[in-house]
């Protein structure tokens, strides 16, 4: 039978991941009210040091984000830990965001959190506390069908989080519970005051929790080296307009903050390596109607069949597009656009859909070379095999 796996009264013991706000507490109140024997974690992460300040932990470790999630945790007669993951998260999150950078790349953090820490050290630590299950206050559901899981989109399609979830697997699917992935968020927000819980009227947390000021072009100027040597930004011509602070620090499809002025708006089309420049054009030139993907995971275990349409998210507030995936080799895969989208990103996650059913996904991989400034010719850039 072909059931969404329900928070079901039991004793099975499950560690719940505790951040200190809405989505994390009320997922372990419903757990509690089910009857699971509940365990709250919460990870200490790496923390930032300013040039101009102390030490500073990350946004989603502060000293008042710890003090509330204790504080839900004694509201609910729970016992709660803190775990020490600041080696893991530096060397497994921070240090390839800033790696990644430096290439030319701009990578989605949460997704990597996902799979290294949150669903792989954290998972571990749970299961060695001999707990059954991982829960988390991510708005995602699960499906089970005779001992097969799917990761299915969060009921609230404004807040679903599946896109940053695409890299589980079955393996780990079985050890997960997403309670609040079956309600609104306003329905969760009513539940955390009935609940009585102290964080009910907590605003979420927005932005990359290690990045402590909120400001990504000072934390990449603090860590990116020798990577952020300035250089001439030119149009597609070859013209010079300006000249930019260093290649780590500009994103594709950026518009504000690049110093330049121009009867049109103007975009990052891309970045030359070789050159160290930086090329922009109008919106329309950052239109792809094809991208290619890396690192691929298939959730079920087994890849899509080749040509198969699916909806593809490219950046994870952005609308789902359709396309065709044409499987490649070494765990790529090329997808054909029904239409031409802009915001195509390398290293963004490239995230495909069967309707509600996450089918897993990707890293969006160089469609032009970066270190050259040539695109690629149609038959590299489809990837015939």
């Amino acid at each position: 039978m072909n059931t969404e796996r329900p928070v079901a009264s039991n004793k099975a013991r499950v560690v719940v991941a505790m951040s200190g706000g809405v989505d994390s507490s009320v997922a372990a109140a419903l757990l509690v009210e089910a009857g699971y024997d509940v365990v709250g974690i919460m990870m200490r992460l790496w923390s930032d040091t300013l040039e101009t300040a102390a030490p500073v932990v990350n946004r989603c470790c502060t000293p008042d984000q710890m003090a509330d999630a204790r504080r839900v945790a004694d509201h609910l007669d729970i016992p709660f830990y803190v775990l020490d993951a600041q080696s893991q998260f530096r060397e497994a999150i921070v240090q390839p965001f800033i790696d990644d950078h430096q290439h030319g790349r701009t990578p989605n953090p949460c997704i990597n959190c996902n799979r290294k820490i949150r669903f792989g050290f954290l998972l571990q630590h749970a299961q060695a506390l001999g707990a059954q299950f991982l829960a988390t206050g991510h708005y995602a559901r699960i499906r089970e069908n005779n001992g097969s899981y799917q990761l299915l989109k969060g009921l609230d399609t404004s807040k679903d989080q599946s896109y940053v979830l695409y890299t589980l697997n079955q393996q780990k699917l079985a050890h997960v519970l997403f309670p609040v992935g079956e309600f609104e968020k306003a329905e969760v927000r009513e539940m955390a005051r009935q609940f009585g819980l102290p964080v009910a009227s907590k605003h979420d947390s927005q932005d990359l929790c290690f990045v402590v000021d909120g400001n990504n072009k000072g934390f990449l100027q603090r860590y990116a080296g020798n990577g952020s040597a300035s250089g001439p930004i030119v149009d597609q011509n070859g013209s010079e307009l300006g000249w930019h602070d260093g290649l780590p620090f500009y994103t594709i499809g950026q518009r504000k903050g690049l110093g330049i002025s121009s009867s049109q708006p103007l975009y990052v089309l891309r970045k030359e390596f070789s050159t160290n420049r930086i090329v922009v054009g109008p919106r329309e030139a950052l239109h792809e109607n094809r991208l290619r993907v890396r690192d691929l995971n298939w959730i079920s275990g087994t890849a899509v069949s080749d040509e198969r349409e699916v909806q593809i998210k490219i950046r994870y507030k952005t609308t789902a597009v359709t396309g065709h995936i044409h499987l490649a080799d070494k765990g790529e895969a090329v997808v054909k656009l029904r239409e031409p989208v802009s915001g195509v990103t390398p290293g963004q996650g490239a995230v495909f859909y069967d309707g509600d059913v996450c089918l897993g996904g990707g890293i969006i991989a160089d469609l032009h070379s970066s270190y050259t400034g040539q695109s690629l010719s149609t038959e590299e850039s489809m990837g015939e095999h």
